[in-house]
């Protein structure tokens, strides 16, 4: 499996993992924006974007290996890894198997539990739905819980490029990733466990995974800082790129002293 990417920028690889049913087309301002602070990879996880879907079997270790045979490729040893929404769920697995090439974490709009039986279905639903009458049924299940009630109002240009990124996503893609975070064990040990440096961000407006869930991973982790972003619900870095791009290379700032 090799995973279709773009790398922007020098220095210190951050590897942005993206939202569920989107590609790495949301990370666009942060291409823009970090590049001149470190090198920016934004890969499509399989099924999405340039990247193909094989028949191996629904798993979110399948999608962080894939991550790390990225990073094989590039003859990175060891990446900032960070992930929103199910690109969260893709980044803490990936602390779990390849904790040695974790150099700090970035977890955005996404949280740590496991889904309750109740989720699980309607995950399974949503698959069977998306497979048997296509893309269209994520505008109406999916798309109004992506963005907040200020980009609703107030940014009609950043809700209708969101749904367009929806629109494009592929039904067998999205079925598969559906059923791979339906089955995904709760991550709380694996955050309590990192070594490295954490930073959870949360829209204040986030319905899908709210402040009370990124508290409860920020106060897991041991080394952490949680970020609370205003007029921002789920997706936070296409929302509010600035205030996004801005607080991770805060970050960064952080963890370049013990790389220099």
């Amino acid at each position: 499996m090799h995973l279709y990417f773009r790398s922007t920028g020098r220095g210190m690889p951050v590897v942005l993992l993206h939202a569920f049913p989107l590609s790495s087309a949301m990370w666009l301002a942060q291409r823009e924006g970090l590049a001149g602070r470190c090198r920016v990879i934004t890969p499509d996880l399989r099924g999405f974007g340039g990247s193909v879907l094989d028949e191996e079997e629904p798993s979110l270790d399948a999608m962080a290996d894939d991550v790390a045979r990225l990073l094989d490729a590039e003859g990175i040893d060891r990446a900032v890894i960070g992930g929103h929404s199910m690109g969260g769920y893709v980044t803490m697995a990936f602390c779990r198997r390849h904790p040695e090439r974790v150099l700090g974490v970035i977890l955005a709009g996404t949280k740590a539990g496991a889904d309750s039986e109740a989720a699980r279905l309607a995950r399974e639903r949503l698959a069977e739905a998306v497979v048997a009458s296509g893309s269209g049924v994520l505008v109406e299940e999916v798309l109004p819980g992506l963005v907040g009630a200020t980009t609703k109002a107030r940014r009609g240009m950043v809700f209708g490029r969101v749904r367009g990124l929806v629109q494009a996503a592929p039904p067998r893609a999205v079925a598969w990733a559906a059923r791979a975070m339906a089955a995904r064990p709760d991550s709380f040990d694996t955050l309590a466990k990192l070594a490295v440096p954490a930073l959870v961000m949360v829209g204040e407006e986030d319905e899908l995974a709210p402040v009370p869930e990124a508290r409860a991973m920020a106060e897991a982790a041991p080394d952490s800082r949680l970020e609370i972003v205003e007029k921002a619900g789920h997706l936070i870095a296409v929302e509010q790129p600035e205030a996004f791009n801005r607080i991770v290379a805060g970050f960064l700032a952080t963890l370049a002293p013990a790389e220099a």
